[in-house]
């Protein structure tokens, strides 16, 4: 029973992304402004505090600026 409510509840989210409607949350802090920070000198820590979000996120902001872009 737990496979079928499984599949339909993918099934769902696939339909869902398909028609652009299931994206997530969006960001509550911009990607350019960590590394603004970062390049004037300040430390991946105190960024995260002072904008309130983890350090994980800065990582990810950072790395993010490394990828090539899709467009």
């Amino acid at each position: 029973m737990f496979k079928f409510i499984k599949d339909r509840q993918w099934a769902g989210i696939e339909a869902a992304k398909a028609e652009g409607v299931y994206q997530g949350r969006k960001k509550n802090v911009d990607d350019e402004e960590i590394r603004r920070r970062i390049a004037a000198g300040a430390t991946k820590a105190s960024v995260a505090h002072d904008l309130k979000v983890s350090r994980m996120t800065v990582y990810r902001a950072l790395a993010s600026a490394d990828e090539p872009s899709n467009a």
